[in-house]
């Protein structure tokens, strides 16, 4: 296979070959909206890099000369087309300045059950109402560092393939596996069955603190469970856990955001070796 690359010129910002990375700032008509062309969008070099390497195969790439500079290594021997533009035509295409200068687009795949996805995990995060993009993709970048397998998204969570979620996230919402619940919270019995425990956060003073709840469950497979921030976890959620855990908090606290509560539980759990 030959390392040239399909570098192709485009220099109007209404040019047909950027229709998939046409009005990304829109709230009805953006490329990457599930309802829409369900396209993943990956910003920047790493991202775009990361998407390179996932199960997420680009079809098509924007960007400026620096970041096809950048990026020759990544794509030698690909044939997907890279529209080389201005950082002025690119802003008109996209709705705004974009200050990495470059997206790659790709086509969803099909998602894998939750069945499938714990065969062999040994930690996995499950979220609950995390509806927040933001919250959504620094869980992914948590658990990508803290050595967790897998996220299961239960009722009530946002796209973890929507633009944001996968820029921040560094792009690992496309590497670390997902599954959606097709029963919640009827999947977290069979989470159980498959021989999980269930680690409930929770703000609750009563819950035993979690360093010395994890330090039990060294051998086990552990699944993390976090709700979204103000009201946690749906009683429906609590009632199935096996335990419910908290941060020890000070100076009045009663809880962190989301993401950083989550990762001090991944890091617990990696930090003993499981």
């Amino acid at each position: 296979m030959s390392d040239a690359l399909n570098i192709q010129d485009v220099t109007d910002p209404d040019d047909p070959r950027l229709d998939d990375f046409r009005d990304l700032n829109s709230i009805d008509r953006r490329p990457d909206l599930p309802t829409g062309k369900g396209l993943v969008i990956a910003e920047g070099v790493l991202v775009v890099q990361r998407m390179l390497a996932s199960r997420f195969t680009p079809h098509a790439l924007l960007g400026n000369e620096r970041r096809l500079d950048e990026l020759r290594s990544d794509l030698a021997g690909n044939e997907v087309p890279f529209y080389r533009t201005s950082a002025d035509v690119m802003a008109r295409a996209v709705g705004f300045h974009l200050n990495r200068g470059v997206l790659a687009a790709a086509r969803r795949v099909p998602e894998a059950g939750v069945a499938d996805l714990i065969e062999c995990a040994r930690t996995v995060a499950v979220l609950e109402g995390v509806n927040d993009h933001e919250n959504l993709g620094s869980i992914f970048r948590n658990a990508a560092g803290l050595g967790v397998d897998a996220v299961v998204f239960g009722s009530g969570c946002a796209d973890p393939l929507y633009r944001r979620a996968v820029r921040v996230s560094m792009g690992h919402a496309l590497l670390v596996p997902f599954a959606r619940a097709a029963d919640w919270p009827g999947d977290l019995v069979m989470l159980k069955e498959r021989g999980f425990r269930l680690l409930a956060m929770t703000p609750s003073g009563e819950a035993p603190a979690l360093p010395d709840a994890m330090a039990g469950l060294v051998d086990q497979r552990v699944a993390v469970l976090v709700g979204a921030e103000g009201p946690g976890l749906t009683a429906a959620a609590l009632r199935v856990s096996d335990l419910r855990v908290r941060i020890p908090m000070s100076r009045g606290t009663d809880s962190l955001n989301v993401a950083t509560a989550a990762a001090l539980a991944f890091y617990e759990r990696a930090r003993l070796g499981s």
